[in-house]
């Protein structure tokens, strides 16, 4: 058996576990408004907010108003990503074109070109800490945190062994210059509402 035969049979493993979670969350009496994912192997449940889903809509939109309303754009949709018990609901998500689910029906973290994250208070320390190490060691391009408790978003770029190199920081009310990245536009955040 070769190191990548070892590699494939684990995240085999490590998919049928998260399938097995998934299927029990789903059981269960989730309150309706709660977004469920795992992170590093805990289950976290958050209460989406009005201010949350505000922020999602104008990145969405800036996105589908860049790439068309054909776009594979996903939101609070599981993608499972590098590392043990990491299934994934990121706010947003871009693919990039062609992208397909596999034959279990899940989509492939190599497929992702763009994550944004709006923080939620019980959970921020997930999308500072192991979410954007995993975001970055499935070499996804760009990350987007958008903090409206601080008020202010956090570019991260160029994935390099296992972290971003690269953090620009801009307040709310400024425009994200996203021009040399994926996206290739500019995101106005002056209609981004703080808690």
């Amino acid at each position: 058996m070769t190191v990548v035969d070892d590699r494939i049979d684990m995240a085999d493993a490590n998919t049928q576990r998260l399938d097995e979670w998934f299927e029990r969350l789903e059981r269960m009496p989730v309150p309706e408004g709660f977004r469920v994912e795992i992170v590093g192997g805990n289950v976290h449940m958050t209460p989406q907010r009005s201010t949350h889903h505000k922020i999602i809509r104008r990145i969405e939109r800036a996105v589908e108003d860049r790439f068309g309303m054909d776009v594979e754009l996903l939101s609070d949709v599981r993608i499972d990503f590098p590392g043990p018990g990491n299934a994934f609901c990121p706010d947003v998500a871009k693919l990039r074109d062609g992208a397909e689910q596999d034959e279990t029906g899940h989509w492939r973290y190599q497929d992702v070109e763009f994550v944004a994250e709006v923080i939620s208070k019980g959970t921020a320390a997930n999308d500072y800490g192991p979410k954007k190490l995993a975001y970055a060691a499935a070499e996804v391009p760009l990350y987007l945190i958008a903090d409206p408790y601080q008020g202010r978003c956090h570019i991260f770029t160029h994935p390099k062994d296992g972290d971003y190199t690269t953090e620009t920081r801009v307040v709310f009310g400024e425009d994200l210059d996203l021009t040399d990245t994926v996206l290739g536009l500019t995101l106005g955040t002056d209609a981004f509402p703080r808690d």
